[in-house]
């Protein structure tokens, strides 16, 4: 099927149907002799995948794996900003997958090794490395068999450990994980100087630096407020401050670091709403710094359990949003009119306060429900 699906004509069907109705495609004879009509859908919903996801692949004769493969598969996004912060001699991904992350993380190597166990998936990266003019050694073998007989040194080690088990449910501990990261990351730190762990955004931080040994940094990558991987450095005998960083891609919204023992040692000042109220994005939600927040960017908080700050003059460099607003009355509230609707510490979820207060989705005013000190409050934006 492989060397098949690239044929040109077969390429310009895969193109003319990016926006069929699939369903009743795959109900058609396959106009091609030796190439299934579920071979070609799956080519069209890769290139469909790969319209928002990977658009670097949007070429004839890239060829496409199965759909898990591809929602398991990193961003153009975000493996371009891993990219970005790494180099060295010898790069090995130990689970490359659909190679998305190798492809980026690689640029600035000059030595390149991918492990994957599955023949089908990476004779398919193979191809598109080839059509991409990327070099690499591939190696077929499980990931625990590859370190059992390897005797070379890298510069990074990089792996994406698979979150299913057996049942396909998802897992998140790093002992159900596959390989399980706690058994061999001794062994990974004796054969390079970096280990870089990309993990599920439900994973606990807290939970993290109580299992691994030698965190030197964690990234906290969102692409458009919605996190999407935690990206764990690993360096051999590291023992210093661990350094984080909330990325938030495509906005406009400025990066923030911190070392991660900078939380337990900020506390926050309070007071009533004022001027502005400042919501945190969701890497800055992710990484729980409360107290840092209030503190570095000296901002009051309204409420212990309530992450809304609030401020007279605007503090353009907070990493969320900002919107200029005002106490109101609920009696003040003209129904059927439209609001984004916020609930933050409040008894009523938002779908519950449209209902009670007869209002819209939409629109460009806000209403934030929520609590300081004194008890419970409305916001509504000026």
């Amino acid at each position: 099927m492989r060397h098949k699906i690239v044929n040109p004509d077969i390429q310009n069907y895969i193109n003319t149907n990016l926006n069929a109705d699939l369903h009743s495609l795959l109900l058609k004879k396959s106009p091609f002799p030796g190439v299934s009509m579920q071979n070609i859908v799956q080519q069209i919903k890769g290139k469909q995948v790969a319209q928002r996801k990977f658009p670097f692949l949007l070429q004839d004769g890239i060829i496409f794996p199965p759909q898990l493969n591809l929602e398991q598969s990193s961003s153009e996004k975000t493996a371009l900003y891993k990219s970005e912060i790494l180099k060295g001699n010898k790069f090995i991904d130990l689970t490359s997958g659909f190679g998305i992350d190798a492809y980026y993380l690689s640029e600035n190597f000059e030595k390149v090794t991918l492990v994957e166990q599955n023949t089908e998936l990476l004779d398919i990266v193979k191809n598109n490395w080839d059509v991409l003019g990327k070099k690499a050694r591939f190696i077929n073998q499980k990931l625990e068999d590859f370190l059992s007989e390897n005797t070379e040194t890298f510069s990074t080690i990089y792996l994406d450990p698979a979150r299913r088990d057996q049942n396909k449910n998802k897992v998140f501990l790093l002992e159900d994980l596959s390989p399980n990261i706690l058994e061999i990351q001794d062994h990974l730190l004796s054969v390079s100087e970096q280990v870089i762990i990309k993990l599920s955004p439900l994973i606990d931080l807290k939970y993290l630096l109580s299992v691994l040994k030698n965190v030197s940094r964690i990234e906290i990558i969102a692409v458009k407020n919605d996190v999407k991987e935690i990206v764990v450095f690993l360096h051999k005998n590291y023992l210093g401050e661990i350094l984080c960083n909330c990325v938030n891609l495509e906005s406009d919204e400025n990066n923030f670091s911190f070392e991660m023992n900078a939380e337990k040692n900020a506390s926050s000042t309070y007071s009533e709403p004022q001027k502005f109220i400042y919501i945190p994005n969701n890497t800055i939600l992710k990484a729980g710094i409360f107290n840092l927040i209030s503190e570095y960017f000296k901002l009051n908080k309204l409420h212990p359990n309530t992450h809304l700050y609030t401020s007279d003059t605007k503090n353009e460099s907070f990493p969320g949003r900002i919107l200029e607003m005002e106490v109101v009355d609920a009696k003040q509230i003209k129904k059927k009119y439209q609001f984004n609707i916020i609930s933050k510490n409040y008894p009523l979820k938002p779908e519950e306060i449209k209902k009670k207060y007869q209002l819209k989705d939409g629109g460009e005013s806000y209403l934030i429900f929520t609590q300081s000190k004194k008890g419970k409050i409305i916001l509504k934006s000026v």
